[in-house]
């Protein structure tokens, strides 16, 4: 591969971990997901020295541990406002969905307003129902700020490899 076109796919690769990054403001998108791709076919067209074979094993683990802390921090929150596990369920699936239907926003309505529609059908009391979604909402603040950490630290490990390579 030529000089110049090596240089031009590492910087669009990094354009898309700098997506993925930016991405992490949006609940449902995975940009930590997106940073590990770009990672992936940073290796894939570089070639995997050791260092970038234990860096990227960090990356997967990171990303990893990243999704699955964000799933648990959303419905935390939600159980701690008082939501049953079924609309925690509902509310994650309805995530995901609206947000595949009717990017970016979609998710950001539904799943909040499963958790209220549901919790009210449950209860009977708006206050309640009120009071599980808040805790939705700031599960998804604590989520955002783990998988910004994350995704930051995952940024930085890949400008490690990058400059190392």
């Amino acid at each position: 591969m030529p000089n110049w076109l090596e240089i031009l796919v590492t910087v669009l690769l990094l354009l898309v971990m700098l997506a993925g990054l930016l991405g992490l403001i949006i609940p449902a998108f995975p940009g930590l997901t997106v940073i590990w791709l770009a990672a992936l076919g940073f290796g894939v067209i570089h070639g995997f020295s050791t260092l970038g074979i234990v860096l990227f094993v960090l990356l997967t683990l990171l990303m990893i541990g990243g999704n699955v802390a964000d799933n648990l921090l959303m419905g935390a929150g939600a159980r701690k406002g008082g939501a049953a596990w079924a609309s925690v369920i509902v509310s994650l699936v309805a995530g995901i969905i609206f947000t595949l239907i009717f990017p970016p926003f979609g998710g950001l309505i539904a799943a909040p307003l499963s958790v209220f529609l549901l919790e009210l059908y449950r209860l009977r009391d708006w206050r309640k129902a009120w009071q599980a979604t808040f805790g939705l909402a700031a599960g998804w603040g604590a989520s955002f700020f783990a998988r910004l950490l994350i995704g930051v630290m995952m940024l930085l490990l890949a400008l490690v490899w990058v400059w190392q390579g």
